[in-house]
């Protein structure tokens, strides 16, 4: 069984101006989204899940990648990404996670745009409408708080009950003023090591 994908969407949001002072360049958020017949909708408790996740997270891995590639120009000109899964009322959290934490979903993007750190996530469960909350962190350091960042949308009609909404999300830039520093100075100034952030 593939993925089934009844729609798919783009969002582009770019921010001008923010705190009422231009922005010196322009944030740009990118998320690309996929409607899908959740695999496991209808089938009680499903003890395995992997033949589903091996049909269906690579096809909306390649699917998602090349719909924000396509968008932001580049690989390259991706700074910050992230991932999210809403599942319909009708399914599990764990559908929901199925899609979106296996290498087979993540390696597509992660290999596209480069990237070193891990995919920021959110997996959640709602009606059609539901927030999709899509966090970011820089693809190359997790630390860099300025690319701290969250995509906020919604689907009017996803997720139908028996639907999973997954998501990519990207950023073109960091927030536009930001001036909170990174997470290095507090690691200084408390002392830990930061190859040993948690000083355990």
């Amino acid at each position: 069984m593939g993925a089934t994908v009844r729609k798919t969407l783009l969002h582009v949001e770019t921010t001008l101006i923010e705190g009422a002072r231009e922005a010196p360049t322009p944030l740009k958020l990118i998320a690309a989204m996929a409607v899908v017949k959740n695999p496991w909708a209808g089938r009680g408790f499903v003890e395995d899940l992997k033949p589903e996740i091996h049909a269906v997270a690579p096809v909306l891995g390649e699917l998602l990648t090349r719909m924000i590639i396509g968008t932001a120009g580049s690989g390259d000109a991706v700074e910050a990404y992230g991932k999210a899964a809403v599942v319909g009322l009708d399914g599990e959290i764990e559908h929901a996670s199925a899609l979106i934490h296996t290498l087979r979903f993540g390696n597509h993007y992660r290999t596209a745009v480069g990237a070193k750190s891990y995919l920021a996530f959110c997996n959640t469960r709602g009606p059609a409408n539901a927030p999709i909350m899509i966090p970011l962190m820089d693809k190359n350091d997790e630390g860099r708080r300025s690319h701290y960042l969250t995509i906020q949308c919604a689907i009017p009609d996803a997720p139908a009950a028996d639907e999973i909404v997954v998501a990519l999300g990207a950023s073109i830039g960091g927030r536009p003023h930001h001036r909170i520093g990174d997470r290095y100075q507090d690691l200084k100034e408390l002392g830990h090591d930061v190859d040993n952030p948690a000083a355990v």
